[in-house]
């Protein structure tokens, strides 16, 4: 991955983060091993910061859109109140088993299998914090689909929204992130102007923004 800060700077913040947590660098580890596409876990800093972003939140219902192997679901999870619980949407069940054996160590992390576009109007809570990381064509409309549901000063946190900052370049016709690179930027622009919602970019790892339901 292309970085977006110096690398010099990254390893100090990342040397000056707090430690990762066992079952997290164990998870951390498998997926580096075993699972195709492990560059897409949030990993260690990463991983810190949504914690640290949940805990400040202190939310009663987050959602997460794409699972993948439940790393960022269980440092989200770390700022849940006593009582509430995480639902994180996944299309591909092939992680089913993985999520058993580390996910089901948290009683409030609830996994949900299936097409998110299908899946968020059937849900009946009312979400405190979302974490959007999935097929980034969608973006759009997995915002549009959780706002409405959301309480009052609720955060929405989207993942990969640099994309190796080339958002902010002129994207070449041939280049294959194209269509995904057009998506994302769209979405940034959705974000800032749409008057429901406060929002900042921070260049974080492929970027991360927040956005907070007025």
């Amino acid at each position: 991955m292309r970085k977006i800060i110096y690398p010099t700077v990254e390893s100090y913040i990342e040397n000056l983060c707090d430690e990762e947590p066992i079952l997290l660098k164990k998870l951390n580890e498998y997926t580096q091993k075993h699972i195709h596409g492990s560059h897409m876990i949030s990993g260690h800093y990463q991983g810190r910061l949504l914690s640290m972003i949940s805990k400040l939140v202190n939310p009663k219902v987050i959602l997460e859109i794409g699972t993948y192997t439940g790393y960022s679901a269980l440092c989200l999870a770390e700022g849940v109140q006593k009582g509430g619980k995480l639902i994180s949407l996944e299309r591909n069940r092939d992680l089913e088993v993985l999520h058993t054996k580390f996910l089901n160590q948290n009683s409030q992390i609830e996994v949900k299998y299936g097409d998110a576009l299908e899946t968020i109007p059937t849900l009946k809570e009312t979400i405190d914090m979302v974490f959007i990381d999935a097929d980034k064509g969608n973006y759009k409309n997995y915002f549009d689909l959780v706002l409405p549901k959301m309480s009052t000063g609720g955060v929405i946190l989207s993942d990969n929204i640099l994309w190796k900052g080339k958002v902010a370049e002129t994207i070449e016709k041939e280049d294959k992130h194209a269509k995904i690179i057009h998506s994302i930027d769209e979405f940034n622009k959705k974000l800032h102007e749409d008057p429901r919602v406060e929002h900042i970019i921070l260049p974080i790892r492929d970027g991360i923004s927040i956005a907070r339901k007025l």
